[in-house]
């Protein structure tokens, strides 16, 4: 009996055998952009238009599950915009607060605050008055989302609307340890680590309460998975022993918490992760994303399913950059068809790309993911 996207997502997600192996990427802004035409304002600020370009491509690429990986938007962010200017390749949005946005037609936004102010210092500062609300998403190094509090989930209640129960719909919050590199800048953050330990293990708890908090507010949602997004943690970034001591511990509250509520939460990390796969699963998390391949990370996917492939779901891990991007229709099949070999046996896969689907990448690319899946993916 064929199975319903959602109800084939929670057997692959519950380490069981669905009907055929699901299928689920998750998409850069810029892929969005390219493929919807939608403006490159109102995807990256609109709710409607942002969860108009998820079901869009959900529908044009035959996706089992929907990852929200954007919510708190204003519904009046419109009325903030003082003048637009275009050019050939973006527009360029200049705010009433005096912020100017730069909006590739290709790409994620680039901003540019009228007044930042100085970079706290860990000396001066007291983690106690780090707020338990999480306000913003921390989208890339130096690009915030800001949540708006009054509307913080009011994509999850369009989607709902738009599809009812027939896919999975995944919510997403990062990881405290990006927080603590967002509040202090990359460089700085990994000096403090060395310096003051206690210190910053005391902002990072800060940070795991807020985002925590948020996760479980995500779960009322009528969610099937949350994503902890934490791409910095890998074994390019961070040694096993700080990942152990900086990461894990508060990563772990969040997955915990979660799975307490009875919904799927999994980890996403780039990179290379080969060293630390067991840790991550010692978080309680029920699913691991990304296991970025050779030459972007160091993760045979026949190794992972090996080690840890009985214990959490694996979610990946077809390389977006050589085989997607690159690649022509022939690889994206060879690679497809080698990941149901490798991840099908004994279920708990989700054939996916490992980490989001780059700007550029053609269409027709990713709908044979899909295609190999309905021809090869059958138990």
């Amino acid at each position: 009996m064929n199975l319903t996207p959602k109800q084939r997502m929670e057997k692959a997600m519950n380490l069981e055998k669905p009907d055929r192996v699901p299928v689920m990427c998750q998409m850069s802004i810029g892929h969005m952009l390219l493929q919807t035409g939608f403006s490159p304002i109102e995807l990256w600020c609109s709710a409607q238009v942002f969860s108009e370009a998820l079901l869009q491509l959900r529908g044009a690429y035959i996706f089992d599950g929907i990852l929200i990986s954007l919510h708190g938007h204003s519904p009046d962010w419109e009325t903030n915009i003082k003048r637009i200017e275009k050019t050939e390749n973006e527009l360029i949005v200049h705010w009433r607060n005096g912020d100017k946005t730069e909006f590739p037609k290709d790409d994620l936004p680039r901003n540019y605050p009228r007044s930042t102010g100085p970079t706290p210092s860990i000396a001066e500062l007291d983690p106690s008055m780090i707020r338990d609300e999480i306000e913003y998403i921390p989208v890339s190094q130096g690009l915030d989302f800001a949540i708006n509090a009054e509307y913080k989930f009011d994509i999850f209640q369009i989607i709902h609307e738009k599809t009812g129960s027939e896919f999975s719909i995944h919510g997403e919050v990062t990881s405290p340890f990006d927080y603590f590199l967002n509040l202090f800048g990359f460089k700085q953050a990994l000096m403090y680590l060395l310096q003051d330990p206690s210190k910053c293990k005391k902002i990072l708890q800060r940070f795991a309460d807020g985002v925590k908090k948020l996760a479980l507010e995500m779960t009322d949602q009528k969610i099937d998975a949350i994503k902890i997004s934490s791409p910095f943690a890998g074994q390019g970034f961070i040694s096993p022993e700080f990942y152990r001591e900086y990461v894990l511990p508060f990563e772990s509250q969040i997955a915990q918490s979660v799975r307490d509520r009875n919904i799927h939460v999994y980890t996403h990390t780039c990179g290379s992760i080969g060293d630390r796969l067991e840790m991550m699963v010692e978080s309680g998390i029920s699913g691991l994303e990304c296991l970025d391949p050779p030459p972007l990370g160091n993760v045979e996917l026949a190794n992972a399913k090996n080690r840890v492939g009985h214990m959490v779901f694996i979610k990946g891990n077809i390389d977006p950059v050589n085989t997607l991007l690159y690649g022509n229709k022939e690889t994206v099949r060879d690679d497809a068809e080698y990941c149901l070999r490798v991840g099908k046996p004994n279920g708990g896969y989700i054939l996916s790309t490992a980490c989001s689907i780059a700007p550029h990448t053609k269409k027709e690319n990713v709908e044979i993911l899909a295609e190999v899946a309905e021809e090869k993916g059958y138990y």
